[in-house]
C-alpha cells in the first residue's frame, strides 16, 4: 500500500515537470523553455490635447508622449490614440534631422501602411482609443513622425530613435 502511494506521487510529480506543468511566464512566448526572445512593444501615446509642447533636438515637438521615444533595433512600437478625435502618426520622408516648417503629408498618411521605421509608416486615421499597426524597429537611427490632422496648425511632431 505504501509502495502503491510513492509511486502515485512520483508519478504526479514527473507529469509536473512535463509539457503537463508547463508555464509560458509573463511574456507568453516561452521565455527559457525554447521559445522566442521576448521582443520589447513601446507604445506610443497620441493625445493633442494632454501633451503639450516641447523641445527635441529635432525642434518643438507636441501631441506624443514621449516627444522623443527610444527603442532597441528590433523592438515593435504601437500608437494607442487617446484623445477624443481622430489622429495619424505617420513618417516624415526624407531622412531629415529636423522637422520641416511645411506640412509633410499627403492623403496616404490617412491610410494605414507600412511596418517598418526605414520602410515608412502611416497609422491611418486613428480613432479615439484605437491602437495601430506594429511598427518594427528594424535599423538605427532617428526616424521623424508627425499627425496629419495637426501638423502645420499644431505642431504635432515627434521622433523615434532606434539604436
Amino acid at each position: 500500500m505504501i509502495r502503491a502511494l510513492f509511486v502515485s506521487a512520483a508519478l504526479s510529480v514527473l507529469a509536473a515537470c512535463t509539457g503537463a506543468g508547463y508555464s509560458a511566464g509573463s511574456n507568453g512566448n516561452g521565455g527559457m523553455h525554447g521559445g522566442p526572445p521576448p521582443v520589447n512593444v513601446t507604445t506610443i501615446d497620441v493625445s493633442l490635447t494632454a501633451h503639450g509642447t516641447t523641445t527635441t533636438p529635432f525642434g518643438s515637438s507636441r501631441g506624443y508622449a514621449p516627444p522623443v521615444t527610444t527603442v532597441g533595433v528590433g523592438s515593435l512600437i504601437q500608437f494607442h490614440n487617446s484623445d477624443s478625435f481622430p489622429h495619424t502618426a505617420t513618417a516624415i520622408p526624407g531622412g531629415l534631422s529636423q522637422f520641416p516648417a511645411a506640412d509633410p503629408f499627403s492623403n496616404a498618411a490617412l491610410t494605414q501602411s507600412g511596418a517598418t521605421l526605414s520602410g515608412g509608416f502611416s497609422s491611418g486615421a486613428l480613432n479615439p482609443g484605437s491602437v495601430s499597426q506594429m511598427i518594427t524597429a528594424d535599423k538605427a537611427g532617428t526616424f521623424l513622425f508627425g499627425c496629419f490632422f495637426h501638423y502645420a496648425n499644431s505642431g504635432m511632431r515627434a521622433a523615434i530613435v532606434a539604436q
